[in-house]
């Protein structure tokens, strides 16, 4: 599933909720944790149940982030939500995750609320925010606790206070520092979830006016092989939507390249072959197919056949 972008609307505005459905996010989620007002999170249970179970979504990921187990909120948050939204809603984001336990414990909250407004089994699926040492710690067994588990989302502000970090922005670039100050936290996450077939979030950029920060920013996470990064404003999306895409030269070379094996081992009889300047077997079609799956779900078409 495409998840290059990941639009978070504040789930107490109706107004931002309405106007969502119009930005080509790959995925949209209402969010009842750090967007709402304390005073406005039992309310914005309700205009999010009704806003998703109203329609008009098209075919995007419909995702819902509750407040974390460390509240009092989380049981009433997924009770109401996916017993008000209906079978439309496709996701249950539980933030600052910080064990396998927690994951199991919303795992089996699903299956009896499923159950007992008809739903099938397994309909809702995780998503699970890692926010915390702690978290980064256990993120193994996170990512394994559950086959409802779709996608593990890193959260950088939380993170920065969580490691006591001397900023007061999170997931922006730290120039001072000498390299990238999160590029051991990326891997860890990344591996994690690759290991148990889920996908992989970047957390939001923080600094909404600037898009080319945005995009150079983005292009770290992408380039280790993350399927996509948080837009916390419109304006965001079709930069993400573009980052964590193949360009179209990438995508014809990934095309040759599954075409010229497919070649070589069915009718040469050979597993490896030469491809330009360079050598090809199996590990090139692994890493090809990957490419063209994710640009064909996005519509991209081959622009030319090779000479």
């Amino acid at each position: 599933m495409l998840r290059r972008s990941c639009l978070a609307v504040p789930g107490s505005s109706e107004r931002f909720i309405e106007k969502a459905k119009e930005i080509p996010a790959d995925m949209t989620f209402l969010d009842l944790e750090d967007a709402v007002a304390p005073r406005e999170k039992v309310a914005a249970r309700g205009k999010v149940a009704a806003a998703i179970g109203a329609g008009g979504w098209d075919d995007r990921i419909i995702c819902v982030r509750v407040n974390a187990w460390d509240t009092p909120l989380t049981f009433r948050d997924v009770l109401e939500v996916v017993s008000g939204s209906g079978p439309r809603l496709d996701e249950i984001m539980l933030p600052k995750v910080q064990n396998a336990a927690q994951v199991i414990a919303l795992d089996l909250l699903l299956t009896q609320i499923e159950k007992e407004v008809g739903l099938p089994a397994g309909h809702v699926g995780i998503e699970a925010q890692i926010e915390t040492t702690t978290g980064l710690i256990n993120v193994e067994e996170i990512c394994a606790a559950s086959s409802r588990l779709e996608a593990v989302v890193f959260g950088p502000a939380d993170f920065a206070a969580s490691m006591e970090m001397p900023v007061l922005t999170g997931g922006v670039e730290l120039p001072e520092y000498p390299g990238d100050h999160f590029h051991y936290v990326f891997s860890k996450i990344l591996m994690a979830a690759r290991a148990n077939g889920i996908q992989v979030i970047d957390g939001p950029y923080l600094r909404i006016a600037s898009l080319d920060g945005l995009r150079e920013y983005a292009k770290r996470s992408a380039t280790l092989g993350y399927d996509g990064k948080w837009a916390i404003h419109p304006t965001q999306v079709e930069v993400l939507n573009e980052v964590y895409l193949p360009s179209q030269e990438l995508f014809d070379k990934a095309v040759d390249i599954l075409e010229a094996y497919e070649q070589a081992t069915t009718t040469g009889g050979r597993g490896a072959v030469m491809f330009d300047a360079e050598m090809i077997d199996e590990a090139s079609r692994k890493m090809a197919l990957k490419f063209v799956a994710r640009g064909e779900k996005a519509g991209m078409k081959r622009s030319q056949r090779r000479q």
